[in-house]
């Protein structure tokens, strides 16, 4: 017996008439325009895949540096190495952080460490730049290693130049040259001595022992004869 479908009733992959009414292909249900996730997948595509790279560098980073106290690693996406032995005076620190979509893209290089307050900016500013060399050239790639190990091998070309910094020597100098102005000339504060005839000096000789030096009492006054003096003054 031949079963009747009714008119509310749906068929196997039908569906009901006022949903699919004025429905076209690539719509959405209700008839409005799909909406276009093609740039949020890519961006969420991006995100994931530097995830990804992010977890397999840092896994590799730990592996290789195993056991260096060159290299410290000072968060999940920042690190650090000394180039070069403690002591050394041409040692240097380097540190790199990784921004989301890194390796797409550049890392963030640093050499602001306090270890580095001996070495001038100019310096600094050097090794950063051929750091940055080496960034766009391995850009898209796993590169923390290899910047760590370019700045190893280069070490005598970029530090060939370099001569201890002391940032404390500008503020002295300012220190020195503003209270300059207040010091007095030694000469102004030496008193004229008492210039003397060559009578004076003659008499002075005349009564110098052979060493060159005067007498005792040789400068004292003859009471007797400064009261006379004083006494016949009185008379008159």
């Amino acid at each position: 017996m031949r079963r009747v479908r009714g008119k509310g009733a749906l068929g196997c992959g039908e569906r009901r008439g006022p949903l699919l009414a004025g429905r076209k292909e690539g719509s959405s249900l209700w008839g409005a325009p799909p909406v276009n996730n093609t740039g949020i997948a890519q961006v969420l595509s991006i995100a994931m895949s530097a995830n990804e790279d992010q977890e397999m560098e840092l896994e590799a980073l730990r592996s290789i540096y195993e056991g260096d106290e060159c290299f410290k690693e000072l968060g999940p996406v920042e690190f650090q190495y000394r180039v070069g032995n403690n002591g050394d005076p041409k040692a240097f620190l380097i540190e790199i952080s990784w921004p989301k979509s890194y390796p797409e893209t550049a890392p963030t290089i640093s050499m602001n460490a306090f270890f580095n307050n001996s070495i001038s900016p100019a310096i600094k500013q050097s090794i950063l730049v051929k750091l940055l060399e080496q960034v766009e050239a391995n850009l898209g790639t796993a590169m923390t290693y290899t910047l760590f190990e370019y700045a190893k091998d280069n070490k005598e070309q970029f530090m060939q130049n370099h001569q201890p910094f002391n940032n404390t020597l500008g503020s002295l100098g300012n220190e020195s040259s503003a209270e300059a102005p207040n010091a007095v000339p030694s000469s102004k504060k030496k008193e004229k001595k008492e210039q003397l005839s060559k009578a004076q000096k003659r008499k002075l000789a005349e009564k110098t022992d052979n060493k060159g030096e005067l007498p005792r009492g040789w400068n004292w006054v003859d009471v007797i004869k400064h009261l006379a003096k004083t006494g016949s003054k009185d008379d008159e």
